[in-house]
């Protein structure tokens, strides 16, 4: 029995991914899949602001990536949004400040639709928070989980958009956020009826230290029947992943409001 560590990866199907978006572009992504069975879910992960180091790498999404097929039975689609790099590549297309970044939401849950991903939900973290709340009310997608929501560009009329639909969606509220904390949030997502507002005690912007938190919490929205916490040990195959490839890009650092 082995301890999972932050650069543990867990047994999976992985596999490299070109995601088409509706202007022509080519998305660089990953898709990890259990290595067995139909998933429970599929997480399709919209990354934080990529001019401040937000790619699909961001720390959250990459133990996602590497813990969630073998640990809860979870798919996981990561890409880099219109101009964004990680190691896997650099997506083309240049950053439009979630606008064109439409077109690549849509691309995301077409493929996952096309491949027949199973019950579908949008995570989006920081700048993907925006992006699930204006592009992401889809026929296509169950519910969205948000990680540090800064409601930096969303309109009241796209909240009233999920509010009109009813889809579920839970806001992941750091007590010490940088743009907003569970108070305000409270406050913001009454314009949508069915939004849970979940404060995380000691908890920042940036997760660090609290991705195993934010995990389970996921989890629980999306795969009620996974037990949590989830194991924090593995008896069985385990490799490490290259920590220092993110050294510079680990978390990412955000301009004021």
């Amino acid at each position: 029995m082995s301890l999972i560590r932050g650069n543990s990866i867990l047994p999976a199907a992985r596999e490299p991914i070109e995601l088409h978006t509706a202007d022509g572009l080519k998305l660089i992504g990953e898709l990890a899949l259990p290595e067995s069975g139909t998933p429970k879910a599929t997480l399709i992960c919209l990354h934080p602001l990529p001019t401040h180091g937000g790619m699909m790498d961001s720390h959250v999404f990459r133990k996602a990536a590497w813990r969630l097929p073998a640990l809860a039975g979870l798919a996981v689609l990561r890409f880099n949004t219109r101009g964004t790099t990680s190691v896997q590549g650099t997506s083309e297309g240049v950053f439009d400040g979630g606008v064109s970044e439409r077109f690549d939401v849509a691309a995301a849950i077409e493929y996952a639709e096309f491949h027949d991903l199973p019950n579908r939900w949008l995570v989006g973290w920081s700048f993907g928070t925006d992006l699930t709340l204006k592009y992401g009310c889809d026929p296509a997608i169950e519910g969205a989980v948000l990680l540090s929501p800064p409601l930096r560009t969303t309109t009241e009329e796209e909240m009233k958009v999920w509010a009109r639909d009813g889809k579920p969606l839970t806001a992941l509220i750091p007590e010490f956020d940088d743009y907003l904390r569970p108070d305000e949030a409270r406050v913001r997502f009454a314009a949508i009826p069915q939004a849970e507002v979940v404060a995380m005690p000691g908890a920042k912007h940036l997760w660090v230290g609290d991705a195993e938190n934010v995990l389970n919490e996921i989890v629980k929205r999306v795969a009620p029947g996974v037990a949590t916490p989830l194991s924090s040990t593995w008896d069985g195959p385990m490799a490490a992943g290259d920590a220092s490839a993110y050294a510079d890009r680990t978390v990412a650092a955000f301009d004021p409001l």
